[in-house]
């Protein structure tokens, strides 16, 4: 099955036509649409592109699959809001996150009742979408208390960073940002407010984006770019890999974030138990 990325990268450079204005539209390196396109081409077994020394164009081919691709992509989208919004008036509580970790956690240990969303929110939204009633339940790290909703600390996520083992003494278990000023790393592009931290904080960094886990783990695997990692970090996909690494804790005060639940009062008797299971395991996470 043909990625959604890879749909994405093609439709946007039938809108932007050169690879550079569609690296930037999707925010990603130019030699990364570059494997994708060519990745597109070898699984749909056709020519798309047309390449000379200096220019790349689609084919007529590759027109009508931009076409065909944009159509399926709104489809998709289509069909997600319709099952979105089935499930909205179903009686199930929908559970949404400003960041991925604590979601992770949640898939551990909430009821069937439950149904976790995996598309991250924005903060400002947080407030907007408990009242529509989009969400019951949202992972936020700010504390809410208004007349309509409120929030209980649930738990903190602790920031690492795994660097080779080759050029970090043995002994050292800590950092900071300062530390790490002016170096390489490679970032699983899906982390929510983690994204805004690392860029605010690590002076002169250099951030090698990752839109799929795979592609992520396989830079872990056989490169020396440091990456970071959680404290929940270890019940996500994106589980350790067998490197030369050692994980250091960032001490610094931005590198810890509390998380709450918030939900409008008048639903709390609802999900009291799942709050509860969901703050037991982050506390015995290790």
């Amino acid at each position: 099955m043909i990625d959604d990325y890879l749909l994405e990268a093609l439709v946007a450079f039938a809108k932007y036509g050169t690879l550079s204005a569609t690296a930037e539209h999707l925010m990603v390196t130019q030699p990364t649409v570059t494997r994708g396109m060519q990745k597109l081409e070898d699984e749909l077994g056709v020519t798309l592109f047309k390449r000379t020394p200096n220019r790349i164009s689609l084919t007529e081919t590759g027109q009508l699959a931009a076409k065909e691709a944009e159509k399926l992509l709104e489809a998709k989208q289509a069909f997600i809001e319709h099952i979105q919004d089935f499930e909205k008036h179903s009686g199930k509580i929908r559970l949404g996150s400003v960041a991925p970790g604590p979601l992770y956690i949640a898939e551990d240990v909430a009821s069937e009742h439950i149904s976790i969303d995996n598309n991250l929110l924005s903060e400002n939204d947080v407030i907007t979408k408990l009242l529509s009633q989009d969400y019951q339940l949202i992972f936020t790290h700010q504390e809410i208390q208004t007349d309509d909703i409120e929030s209980l600390y649930v738990g903190t996520e602790s920031l690492r960073v795994n660097s080779d083992a080759m050029v970090v003494p043995a002994n050292k278990t800590e950092t900071t940002f300062q530390e790490m000023a002016g170096f390489s790393f490679v970032v699983l592009r899906d982390i929510g407010i983690w994204q805004q931290i690392i860029e605010d904080n690590i002076p002169n960094a250099k951030f090698i984006y990752q839109d799929e886990v795979d592609d992520f783990n396989e830079i872990r695997r056989y490169s020396s770019l440091p990456y970071f990692t959680t404290n929940i970090t270890h019940l996500t996909r994106e589980r350790q890999v067998h490197n030369r690494r050692l994980e250091m804790l960032i001490t610094d005060e931005t590198a810890q974030i509390d998380f709450y639940l918030a939900y409008l009062k008048t639903n709390k008797s609802q999900f009291k138990d799942d709050i509860t299971a969901i703050q037991t395991a982050w506390a015995n996470l290790k």
